[in-house]
């Protein structure tokens, strides 16, 4: 098996690469961080600086790869757009679509994929929760073209898993007192009653990559956030 993982050098990213390596998989993934892609390096078959947001990028690295069996899109601009929408920039909102969504697009433009395209959305696609306006229309839009990729790349699966509150460098904008203090309020409201951790959605995703008759699928990785 070969896969690529576009934005595979922290959080959710790093840990399905690392599953998928264990398993005897020749794993690629990309970031832009010189030091995290130096700390992975010797986990995974190639590490490479790719910039997800810049097309360029993406066809270039495409073109050396070839073709490949999975890919999992996971990079993001972090909590970019998070914010009461009234006092989120213009700016922002633009950069939050252009740091996921427009990428995902580009990549999927570009990769010569024959086997599963797995997307990295968010449970703020589902949810009503104040401050997540922007962030809800981004997930959202990479949920709803999941079903029409799926008819149009077949054979090529197309899913998606929607990550709730998961315990990554993502939050890294919060103090850590204050981190920990929002993951226990979280958490006592989860039926799990606990915060998700990357290897739970790293799971996830390589449930998906071998389950051969899935696909055009939202799947919820969230301790239960969304089920009312």
């Amino acid at each position: 098996m070969r896969a690529v993982i576009l934005g595979g050098t922290s959080g959710i990213g790093l840990a399905t690469a690392e599953r998928l390596a264990a398993e005897g998989a020749e794993v690629i993934v990309t970031g832009r961080d010189p030091d995290r892609l130096a700390a992975v390096k010797d986990r995974v078959t190639a590490a490479e600086a790719v910039d997800g947001t810049s097309e360029e990028d993406l066809a270039a690295f495409f073109g050396r790869v070839g073709e490949f069996d999975h890919l999992v899109a996971a990079f993001s601009p972090g909590p970019v757009g998070l914010g009461p929408i009234r006092d989120v920039a213009a700016a922002d909102v633009r950069a939050a679509f252009e740091g996921k969504l427009f990428g995902y697009l580009a990549a999927v433009r570009h990769a010569r994929v024959t086997g599963s395209i797995t997307f990295v959305s968010a449970a703020t696609a589902r949810a009503a929760v104040p401050g997540t306006t922007v962030l809800a229309a981004v997930n959202g839009a990479i949920e709803r073209i999941v079903s029409p990729l799926a008819a149009e790349l077949s054979p090529v699966r197309v899913n998606a898993v929607a990550p709730g509150v998961i315990d990554t460098p993502w939050w890294s904008f919060l103090p850590e007192e204050q981190k920990q203090a929002q993951f226990e309020e979280a958490a006592g409201g989860l039926a799990v009653k606990r915060v998700g951790r990357p290897e739970d959605v790293a799971q996830a995703i390589c449930h998906l990559i071998d389950a051969t008759y899935v696909t055009g699928t939202i799947l919820p990785v969230d301790g239960g956030f969304t089920v009312a």
